[in-house]
C-alpha cells in the first residue's frame, strides 16, 4: 500500500533527525510531507477509503501512522519541552502530528504560516 510505505519511510527520516535540532526539522519535515497537494495526503486518504471492509488494511495503515506518531514521541521525550504545550511527550506528538495532518486540508498558502505557529507553540521558532 502506497500510503504505508510512504508513512513508514517518513518515520524512518525522523529517527534519522541529528538530536541538536531534531523538534523543529521534524515540525517541517511532517509540514512538508502534509503540505497541500503533496503525495503523502492523497494515498492516505485513498488508502483509507479502500481499506473499509478489510480490517487487516486498516490496522496496516493505522499502524504505519503510529509509527510516524512513536518517532516523533521519542524525538519529544528525547527533549526539554519547550512553549505551552503539555509537558507528556505522548500528547505532544499527538497534537502536533495532528496539527501536521491538518495542513493537507489548508489552501497551499497558509502552510508556510502553520509551520511558523506550530514552531511557536513548540518554542522552535526563529526569533525575529
Amino acid at each position: 500500500m502506497e500510503a504505508e510505505t510512504r508513512l513508514l519511510a517518513l518515520a524512518g527520516e525522523l529517527a534519522q533527525l541529528p538530536a541538536a535540532d531534531a523538534v523543529a526539522a521534524a515540525l517541517r519535515a511532517l509540514a512538508g510531507a502534509y503540505a497541500p497537494g503533496a503525495p503523502l495526503p492523497r494515498a492516505v486518504a485513498q488508502a483509507a477509503l479502500a481499506s473499509h471492509g478489510d480490517k487487516y488494511a486498516t490496522l496496516a495503515l493505522a499502524w504505519a501512522r503510529e509509527r510516524v506518531r512513536l518517532t516523533l514521541e521519542e524525538l519529544l521525550a528525547g527533549t526539554p519541552p519547550r512553549g505551552p504545550l503539555p509537558r507528556d511527550a505522548a500528547t505532544r506528538s499527538w497534537l502536533l502530528l495532528a496539527a501536521c495532518e491538518a495542513i493537507a486540508l489548508e489552501p497551499a498558502g497558509a502552510a508556510a504560516d502553520r509551520l511558523r505557529a506550530l514552531l511557536e507553540i513548540t518554542g522552535y521558532a526563529d526569533p525575529a
